[in-house]
């Protein structure tokens, strides 16, 4: 089975990183500092605090935390409690930081919120994942995402239990209707292409001109809006089928239908997903579900920052 690039925590996440503290920290500290904390901390206060949860979660952003710290003041240090992927309580800690406190109070709304938005991805990811646990689907996001965010984003999706789908339009080949609408409405009568073709054209060209991507991350998926035009693409094999917006009873149509004529193909449902919906799209034995939710209306998770004693 082909699939697409997953991620994890590596030199472009930390790069698109770097860029998301040099932005924040512009916007927040501009060229005066913390005024309040100038104004009230001597320069020379050491301390400790722990960054705290206040809700139930799944955290994610902990590799990123020291560069967060060492882009305010170079001092900080980071000691991690938790890591990616794991559960967390309220009151329980995801870590201690300890130095100057300017730069801890300067840094507290910056680390909250890098770690609250990954954590709150992650945290809604498991909980798709969970809700069809004990079927053969898999959990996908989307491109809908937070521009500037998506590889952290995708990245939060896999610390909940998520997959990806392709990171951008240069990562694979997904055909959608507007691609097939605009040869058909005349605009150009020499791209009019059936599914079929579509998808067949589209291998080709992956195959002769993207040969540095990896063969098994060649993929050419196809979106259908009903059952005729799945009958009418699964003979050109696309590596997956894309079923838009189609409801539970007549998912178990395609599913019958993609076993009966191709059963290689891979069959994704999207549309209409959510925690009330998932299990149902789940039981009709789709293998994938891609939920635009996962990035676009995950809330924050809630931390904060807790001074230690001494």
């Amino acid at each position: 089975m082909k699939e697409f690039s997953q991620s994890v925590w590596n030199a472009a996440v930390e790069e698109d990183w770097n860029g998301l503290l040099e932005l924040s920290l512009l916007e927040d500290l501009g060229d005066l500092g913390d005024l309040t904390t100038l104004a009230l901390v001597p320069a020379d206060a050491r301390g400790s605090a722990a960054v705290v949860a206040r809700q139930v979660g799944i955290v994610a952003g902990i590799p990123g935390v020291q560069a967060a710290l060492d882009a305010v003041e170079t001092s900080l240090q980071w000691s991690p409690d938790k890591k990616d992927g794991d559960p967390i309580a309220p009151g329980e800690r995801l870590g201690v930081i300890s130095g100057s406190v300017q730069g801890m109070l300067a840094a507290e709304r910056l680390v909250l919120n890098l770690l609250g938005r990954l954590s709150g991805v992650a945290t809604l990811t498991s909980r798709y994942v969970e809700a069809i646990r004990g079927t053969k689907a898999n959990i996908y996001d989307t491109r809908k995402t937070t521009p500037g965010w998506r590889r952290l984003e995708k990245y939060a999706v896999r610390c909940g239990g998520g997959r990806n789908h392709r990171l951008g339009l240069c990562s694979a080949v997904l055909i959608k209707d507007n691609h097939l609408a605009w040869g058909a409405s005349g605009n150009s009568p020499s791209s009019h292409y059936t599914p079929a073709e579509a998808v067949l054209r589209a291998r080709d060209y992956l195959n002769s001109e993207c040969l540095h991507i990896p063969e098994n991350e060649r993929i050419v998926e196809l979106e259908v809006d009903t059952l005729e035009q799945l009958k009418q693409a699964l003979p050109s094999s696309p590596d997956i089928v894309l079923l838009d917006n189609m409801p539970p009873d007549v998912l178990l149509q395609a599913v019958a239908v993609r076993n009966e004529m191709n059963p290689g193909v891979q069959l994704e449902a999207s549309g209409g997903v959510n925690l009330n919906t998932v299990r149902a799209i789940a039981e009709s034995g789709v293998e994938r579900i891609s939920v635009g939710a996962l990035t676009h209306s995950a809330v924050v998770l809630d931390f904060g920052l807790d001074w230690l004693d001494g």
